[in-house]
């Protein structure tokens, strides 16, 4: 079985819904060894989530598959001194230790980043919060469709236009970049080790990367830029910079940045090799100047024939664009599956999504059906040295499940 760049790295996961654990998941399609803390009896809230009305129903629990994939489950009430001594146990062979919890929940629970780090000067403690740790909303919780995609005002900016109301996020949509930005700064903190040989406490919050994710008009706002009208799609500034709707329904998008070299051909592909040489269309000012008047003439031609066959026409002729995916499209997308963005489970044929990133000669591990609660709690701690007394003693006490 194939072991990975991070084996033996030992990573503790204290963290509870996407961002935080998600960036441990990460770490474990690497090779790394995982371990999810969570509460005796109903475990981490997140496995619930799909239960949540609106959800889609299925047989599985697709977003615990997805985040807890690969690791080892500890039930541990660390409400209970004995369970916090456990803990502490862990962290004392730990590399990282990752968290989200609220930082008063930290302060009760006994893991902030003073309760840990003496025990260990070289664990990396990684933080992970809503609004980041300073300042009057430290404290406050934060998902990502809140603290990432709203405060951020990616909520306001895509919005189709300026009469439609502010767009609504889907689950995880903040959450899985946040992941990336936490687990870049894991790696960071852990290639700062190899030349120091210390530990560190690293952070990173979902409205910071709210606000990455908008930075490009957001630095435009902080250098005083003039902003243009949203304006809906059908009178866009730029029909070649647009989206279409084909006959079957679906749409896609148009992308060409080269207009001047790449307009003709378009207007072949399309049939319309009049608009070549029509005079209103002659110039890319003139196109720009009647962007309206081209996406009409577009959206009806867009509309004669399906998208299987505009992206036969399109790519055949070179042109750049997308498709405007939907869900359905993902299980059989060949080039996902042919870039390994699709995995099989171990010993299942069940597919799941890898991590977004890959390392010549670093095979990430076939990932493994995540844990229930508690699955491997008497392992872990005869790992950690605990004795069958010493066990049955702490599950007597009810800090361990």
């Amino acid at each position: 079985m194939e072991k990975g760049i991070f084996a033996g790295l030992k990573v503790l996961d204290c963290a509870s819904f996407i961002a935080a654990p998600a960036a441990a998941t990460v770490l474990s399609d690497f090779g790394a060894d995982v371990v999810k803390i969570e509460p005796p009896g109903a475990g981490d809230p997140y496995r619930n989530l799909p239960n949540i009305p609106g959800y889609p129903t299925s047989e599985h629990n697709f977003a615990w598959l997805l985040e807890a994939r690969n690791k080892k489950s500890i039930a541990l009430d660390l409400a209970k001194p004995e369970a916090q001594a456990v803990l502490y146990k862990l962290v004392e062979e730990a590399d990282v230790f990752i968290t989200n919890m609220p930082p008063p929940v930290r302060t009760k629970l006994g893991i902030t980043y003073d309760h840990l780090a003496h025990l260990n000067d070289r664990l990396i403690y990684a933080s992970f919060t809503g609004y980041g740790e300073k300042g009057e909303e430290a404290n406050k919780p934060g998902f990502d469709s809140n603290a990432y995609w709203a405060r951020s005002g990616l909520m306001d900016l895509v919005r189709a236009d300026t009469d439609t109301t502010p767009a609504r996020s889907v689950a995880g949509m903040g959450d899985h970049p946040c992941a990336m930005a936490f687990y870049g700064a894991i790696v960071t903190a852990l290639y700062q080790r190899e030349k120091t040989g210390k530990g560190s406490h690293v952070a990173s919050n979902l409205m910071a990367n709210g606000v990455w994710a908008a930075s490009v008009l957001a630095q435009a706002k902080l250098c005083g830029a003039k902003f243009a009208e949203r304006r809906p799609r059908e009178r866009a500034l730029n029909a070649v910079a647009n989206h279409y709707q084909c006959k079957d329904g679906r749409w896609l998008i148009l992308s060409l940045l080269s207009e001047e070299k790449q307009f003709p051909t378009l207007a072949r592909c399309l049939g319309r090799e009049d608009l070549i040489t029509d005079p209103r269309f002659a110039t890319k000012p003139d196109r720009h100047a009647r962007s309206v008047e081209l996406i009409k003439i577009f959206d009806e031609t867009f509309a004669t024939k399906d998208l299987a066959e505009w992206r036969k026409i399109l790519d055949g002729n070179g042109l750049v664009f997308g498709i405007v995916g939907i869900l359905d499209d993902i299980p059989n997308d060949k080039q996902m599956l042919d870039n390994e963005v699709l995995v099989p489970f171990e010993n299942d044929a069940m597919l799941t999504i890898s991590s977004p990133i890959w390392i010549d000669g670093a095979k990430k591990v076939q990932p493994r059906k995540p844990p229930d609660v508690g699955e491997h709690s008497d392992e872990i701690l005869r790992g950690a040295g605990y004795d069958e007394a010493a066990i049955k003693q702490l599950r007597s006490q009810g800090a361990v499940g």
